[in-house]
């Protein structure tokens, strides 16, 4: 074999390792963007369970919540600050989701989800007062999705007269139990 030869196969054995890397390299991006992916939405969760948390332990701070979103007038003054400051720790959270999912960094379902949460929580009046009222906005197309909600009421009816339901304790009777077809 000539020098040319052995140059030439030299090229092609080193071009095809810078290919074998570059995949390589795509390979260890890709694993990359997943794990980053998980790991935002593990803090998406965290945040939203501590937070979810602080209203089940708090009882307090969850009286001024639900009154509130229903209806913040009943509420001191400083209790609807105290509310407003909750709401923007909901909603600024749910902003970041909400960019999260455009970025395509939230699996579809899992956002449809939280968007359903999110139009389920500006059903209430006393959420809708305040971001009506709210002295700082949100970046301008959460505004936007947040206006839309409202304006097309993209939320689900019959979740929310459960939930009234619910929490008014209207038809907390069990439901029957599953016959097998033999009486007794």
């Amino acid at each position: 074999m000539d020098l040319d030869s052995l140059s030439k196969l030299g090229e092609f054995v080193g071009g095809f390792f810078v290919v074998l890397s570059l995949f390589y390299l795509a390979y260890q991006v890709r694993q990359n963007t997943k794990s980053m992916m998980s790991e935002n939405y593990a803090r998406l969760l965290q945040h939203m369970s501590n937070m979810q948390s602080r209203l089940s332990v708090d009882a307090e701070l969850n009286h001024i919540f639900m009154v509130g979103a229903e209806d913040p007038g009943r509420l001191s003054r400083a209790d609807r600050i105290r509310f407003a400051w909750a709401l923007y720790e909901l909603f600024g959270t749910a902003e970041f989701m909400y960019h999260q999912s455009l970025g395509k960094a939230l699996p579809p379902g899992v956002w449809a989800r939280w968007e359903a949460t999110i139009g389920w929580w500006l059903s209430h009046p006393g959420i809708r007062a305040w971001w009506a009222s709210k002295p700082t906005p949100l970046t301008a197309d959460f505004e936007a999705f947040g206006e839309e909600l409202q304006r097309n009421n993209r939320f689900d009816p019959a979740g929310v007269e459960r939930w009234r339901r619910f929490v008014a304790g209207d038809g907390m009777s069990s439901p029957p139990a599953k016959t097998t077809g033999a009486s007794a």
